[in-house]
């Protein structure tokens, strides 16, 4: 375990694992077949990365997206891990240098997407190499119900067989029945070890708003966010175009992205997003898997998604580095109807529409949660002992009120109606409106006509609203998108069923545009510094800028202002390799001029190590002259006190050889004294 914790440390920069990833780590290391259903955000790539450090031979990994792969990889060699993709958008002399790595013996983890299985070749060109462990993120791919089905992943359970290897499969999106479809195609339904991590994000700020001139709502939110990454999910594609324009007219660095595009267009838009800071991309949900930019602060909903498993995968994309970030989802009565209607039209048997709508109910009772969301949210994981205070009903606990009574009218008036009218002229039936559509009905005649006028026409809107995320009510996809009745609102229309509901206003529907801060006001100019320092590196580099460093790493710096290279050392996502490269750089935007240590020493930042060679040092200086101070100098190099920090030796004898004769005379004691009392 000590060499996982080092491992950690030199390599990956983080001085401890997230909660969840040890237990993880030890099991794929051991050469476990894994199944691990962690949390986005929640560190499942090293999971399989730092085993894959550990172990003798190659690890392949199997990933959906082309662009994920290429970042984990450049990532991993940023941190001094030997790691290639071969995939269609590879050079030629990139595929080579991987070739030569396989040859070589050298290469740790190779990066390949699901489609390149199809070929028989693939198969046999892993066997000439010496792979010793399969890892498959994005295992939900495998589940033939999923959105997110690539049929080329049903390959990799007998690729798994022909290798003889174990296998570690790893998501985020994996409900009861998606993990047993995993555990049949990719393990033969032999029960691998399995860990379930938890779903919680507390980092996520959640929030919810009713749709209320939803182009302003949505321009206002990114304006108090401008020049954070973000992601707006839209329901069509029209929306991201026109929406993406209004950003840009508004200053934003804006984009749209959607599956009509052109193939070389997505792929400009994916390597914008990845490179640049700030960019915000308007998208459908063809934007989506395989989006590992760590420093994405906000992901905003334009329209309601189509379930809670896709509201929650894609909230997820916020806040991958730990900071801070939030999510912010409009909808509106007209969303409801149309993920009713798209799933009643649908192709699927009776029983997946059943399950569809009993997903969108989830959703929805997040929607109009009376209380914390993410409570709410994550009981639907089967999370209950949840600590909150990171949403917006939580920031302010929403105004309620028992509804039986008008949810009781609002049934009445649908039923004397026929079930066949939408909300518009139910609520003019309630509000005593005598409409032409009303009194060619003769609709002005029923009990119901005017029983509602203590409520305003948008208060009456709400109301329906709140029905329909209930699930009280339905569009009838037989009727035109009429309101019918469900069998749960049975027992309110008989008074055997109190219900709740929330005081909407238009008022409330503006709340939430101020954006939380990563850093206090005192910390903010450093954080600014840091990130345009990091954002020069980027660019001289031609990598995204959290390649250098994520968002979370230089909130760290900003907030401890490290002032040594062993400060900097103890900074979360400062390994060695980005110590050597970076550490100084971003020492002088703290501190203005640092010294530059030897890189001996550098190589011991931040360990005990390094304090031992500082000691030796401060000794040699007082001895350089002798103890008398009138000997002809003398010094030992740099590598020579580093072998001493390394062998310590114990008594004189050994300090000599390593030493020699003259320099033990004149620091032999001295030292073994210093290392004694380290001891």
């Amino acid at each position: 375990m000590a060499h996982q914790e080092t491992l950690l440390r030199d390599v990956f920069g983080f001085s401890k694992f997230r909660p969840g990833q040890k237990e993880i780590v030890e099991a794929v290391t051991c050469g476990d077949n894994v199944l691990a259903i962690m949390p986005t955000g929640g560190g499942k790539s090293l999971c399989f990365q730092l085993p894959a450090v550990l172990r003798d031979g190659l690890t392949v990994v199997i990933s959906p997206l082309i662009a994920l792969m290429r970042d984990q990889v450049r990532g991993l060699q940023a941190s001094g891990v030997a790691a290639g993709a071969l995939t269609s958008a590879n050079t030629q002399q990139e595929t080579d240098a991987v070739y030569e790595a396989l040859n070589a013996g050298n290469l740790k983890l190779l990066y390949l997407a699901p489609e390149r299985l199809a070929a028989d070749s693939m198969q046999s060109v892993l066997r000439r190499y010496h792979v010793n462990m399969l890892a498959v993120d994005e295992a939900h791919c495998v589940s033939q119900w999923g959105h997110d089905f690539r049929p080329d992943y049903l390959r990799i359970g007998a690729l798994r067989r022909a290798l003889g290897v174990p296998l570690a499969a790893f998501t985020a999106t994996a409900d009861a029945e998606t993990r047993q479809e995993i555990i049949e195609r990719l393990f033969d339904g032999a029960a691998p070890t399995t860990f379930l991590r938890g779903f919680d994000r507390p980092n996520i700020h959640l929030s919810f708003a009713t749709k209320n001139v939803p182009r302003q709502q949505l321009l206002a939110f990114a304006a108090a966010r401008k020049g954070q990454s973000g992601i707006v999910y839209c329901g069509t594609r029209a929306k991201t175009e026109t929406l993406a324009a209004a950003l840009r007219e508004e200053g934003h660095s804006a984009c749209h992205y959607h599956g009509g595009m052109e193939a070389d267009m997505r792929r400009e838009v994916e390597a914008r997003f990845a490179t640049e800071d700030g960019l915000v991309v308007v998208a459908t949900v063809a934007f989506g898997m395989g989006v590992d930019k760590p420093d994405i602060r906000w992901v905003a909903h334009a329209d309601l998604p189509k379930s809670i498993e896709s509201y929650y995968q894609e909230i997820g994309r916020a806040g991958r580095d730990g900071a801070p970030a939030e999510a912010m989802t409009l909808y509106g009565a007209e969303d409801i109807r149309l993920r009713r209607t798209q799933i009643d039209e649908g192709l699927a048997d009776a029983d997946r529409r059943l399950a569809d709508h009993g997903r969108l109910n989830a959703l929805l009772g997040l929607a109009e949660a009376l209380e914390c969301r993410r409570k709410t949210l994550l009981s639907y994981f089967d999370e209950r002992d949840i600590t909150c205070k990171n949403c917006d009903l939580c920031d302010q606990p929403p105004e309620i009120f028992d509804g039986t009574d008008v949810v009781r009218k609002a049934l009445s008036a649908a039923l004397r109606t026929k079930e066949t009218f939408g909300a518009g002229h139910l609520i003019d039936i309630l509000l005593g409106q005598e409409t032409e559509k009303v009194l060619q009905r003769g609709h002005q005649d029923l009990p119901t006509f005017g029983v509602g006028k203590d409520l305003s026409r948008v208060q009456w809107q709400a109301v329906f609203r709140q029905m329909m995320g209930h699930d009280l009510i339905r569009p009838d996809k037989e009727r035109m998108g009429a309101l019918r009745m469900t069998d749960a609102a049975l027992p309110v229309l008989r008074a055997e069923q109190s219900i709740l509901l929330r005081k909407d206003t238009l008022k409330q529907t503006q709340k939430g545009a101020e954006a939380k801060a990563l850093v206090n006001e005192e910390d903010a100019p450093l954080l600014a510094a840091l990130k345009a320092q990091r954002r020069r590196l980027a660019e001289a580099a031609h990598v995204p800028a959290y390649i250098i460093f994520n968002d979370r790493t230089l909130i760290e710096m900003a907030q401890n202002r490290p002032k040594t290279i062993d400060d900097m050392a103890r900074i979360n996502g400062v390994g060695a390799k980005k110590l050597e490269n970076y550490g100084l750089t971003f020492l002088n935007v703290i501190n203005e001029s640092v010294t530059q240590p030897h890189p001996q020493r550098r190589k011991l930042a931040g360990r005990k190590d390094g304090e031992l060679y500082d000691q030796l040092l401060e000794v040699q200086a007082e001895l350089s002259r002798g103890a008398q101070g009138i000997d002809k100098p003398l010094s030992c190099s740099a590598a020579l006190l580093a072998k001493i920090v390394k062998l310590k030796p114990r008594d004189l004898d050994s300090m000599e050889k390593v030493l020699g004769d003259q320099k033990t005379l004149r620091f032999g004691q001295a030292f073994l004294d210093v290392l004694e009392k380290a001891l």
